[in-house]
């Protein structure tokens, strides 16, 4: 029975393997991961600059939050120019994940990493925060949509170098654009217009990078499985705040929550 069980395990892995593309945050980050030829092309493509020269790029990037018991994050992939400037890429399959108060605050995560002791404030180098998601969530129906800062009561714009940049991944121009996204929900490398992206696919999702996929997927399992555990286990110290009129220290030792999980509970509550 427990081999059974391994064996309907590793195929249903197998198969949300095949059936990903790169909206999917693991694989985009893995294929992008260290691919400069693949990140590349995707910012110019994007931000409609041809002299963007990539010179690092980190997939699943984890930025810890200043404040104690602040909120942390992990970026789909963070890439760094020859001129200095900073991009954050996601991937977006619902419209609640790439919120615009989301794009704001991973913007000042990305800025507040920028400067050392003693810098000057003119030394903060632009940054890009770039969201592409799966459906149009402004519903203008138009490829990219740009967002920079300007002066409302003259229209000039206040040129602070932060952008935010959100690409519409249900968009199917004849474009440059378009062709990009039709790539980003390929199942299979072969339909891929950009080689630069089919061939970082093609070795996760054929070759020897199956096998890290496939972890990669496993782990994501995991993790899903415990948040939900703690997503449970926080609706049930809600619960017992409210019925019993305790604070939450005194409800998560009435349940006999251990230290870990107090520690993440706090940050919740």
């Amino acid at each position: 029975m427990a081999g059974e069980e391994i064996r309907q395990d590793t195929r249903t892995v197998e198969q949300i393997v095949d059936g990903m593309s790169l909206f999917d945050d693991d694989l985009m980050s893995m294929v992008f991961d260290g691919n400069i030829e693949a990140t590349e092309l995707l910012l110019k493509i994007i931000l409609k600059k041809d002299d963007i020269q990539v010179i690092s790029v980190i997939g699943q990037r984890e930025l810890q939050s200043p404040v104690v018991g602040g909120r942390d994050i992990r970026l789909d992939i963070l890439a760094k120019d020859s001129t200095g400037k900073h991009y954050n890429v996601e991937v977006q399959q619902k419209p609640e994940g790439a919120h615009i108060r989301r794009a704001r605050f991973h913007s000042s995560m990305m800025d507040s990493r920028m400067l050392k002791a003693g810098q000057e404030f003119s030394e903060l180098q632009d940054s890009y925060m770039v969201f592409i998601t799966r459906t149009d969530i402004f519903g203008h129906g138009i490829p990219i949509y740009t967002i920079n800062r300007h002066f409302e009561e003259t229209e000039e714009l206040f040129d602070d170098g932060s952008h935010i940049v959100y690409v519409n991944g249900n968009y199917k121009g004849d474009d440059t654009v378009g062709r990009l996204m039709h790539d980003f929900g390929c199942k299979e490398a072969e339909d891929m217009y950009y080689p630069e992206l089919a061939k970082g696919v093609k070795h996760f999702k054929e070759e020897g990078g199956r096998e890290r996929m496939c972890e990669a997927v496993e782990k994501y399992g995991d993790r899903r499985a415990e948040s939900a555990r703690l997503n449970n286990l926080l609706e049930n110290v809600r619960n017992l705040m409210e019925s019993m009129k305790w604070s939450a220290e005194q409800a998560m030792t009435a349940m006999k929550v251990s230290d870990a999980d107090k520690e993440m509970l706090l940050k919740k509550l």
